[in-house]
């Protein structure tokens, strides 16, 4: 191997990275990430300069924190193994200001890169799938539910929520669904069979 080549292999990279974690609760999120810094510690590939933490903020109904790394990374294949394993939200290469990279390890970078994606992409698909599956099922129930409810006596939008569970607004939409197909039919603010 020529010694350029080395260089990018062996090199010692310093960045400055993001690690955030979203979760809920709020203190789950504030140990979890420390335990995530932590574990990232213990890699002897690399050193943590300096870490600077986020307070913890409320993004919905969930909590982000995050902190920014300062580490050096001992060469390139490491870098990019970190980039895999930690996931970070960012990453920004600080020094050397060129890097050198053997074809073979660039080959290697895209083929694993190309793999994580054709895995993501089938983890989407999968969860699509099994959405849908459940979507499909769900509706069903909620529809033999009501019908079996109509069945037995008239029942107001309010009174199907309370049967069924489902929230007033969301279940409007299902039984509007109904009228349209005529399997139900509305007669002043009741609903009864069609």
């Amino acid at each position: 191997m020529v010694e350029s080549e080395k260089q990018g292999e062996h090199a010692h990279i310093r960045c400055r990275t993001i690690i955030e974690v979203l979760g809920k609760p709020k203190e789950h999120v504030e140990n979890a990430i420390k335990e995530y810094i932590d574990h990232i510690k213990e890699d002897s590939d690399l050193v943590v300069l300096n870490e600077d933490y986020s307070d913890a903020k409320e993004q919905g109904k969930l909590w982000s924190k995050f902190v920014e790394l300062e580490i050096v990374i001992k060469g390139t294949k490491k870098l990019i193994s970190f980039c895999f394993e930690y996931m970070p939200s960012s990453i920004e290469v600080v020094k050397p200001e060129h890097l050198i990279m053997a074809n073979s390890e660039l080959s290697n970078f895209l083929n694993d890169l190309q793999a994580r994606l054709h895995s993501v992409d089938m983890a989407v698909k999968n969860m699509k799938a099994e959405n849908d599956f459940l979507r499909h099922n769900m509706n069903a129930v909620l529809h033999n539910a009501i019908m079996i409810c109509l069945k037995v006596s008239k029942l107001s939008l309010e009174q199907l929520s309370h049967i069924t569970g489902v929230d007033k607004k969301e279940l409007e939409i299902f039984v509007d669904g109904m009228l349209k197909e005529n399997k139900i039919k509305k007669e002043n603010e009741l609903y009864v069979l069609a």
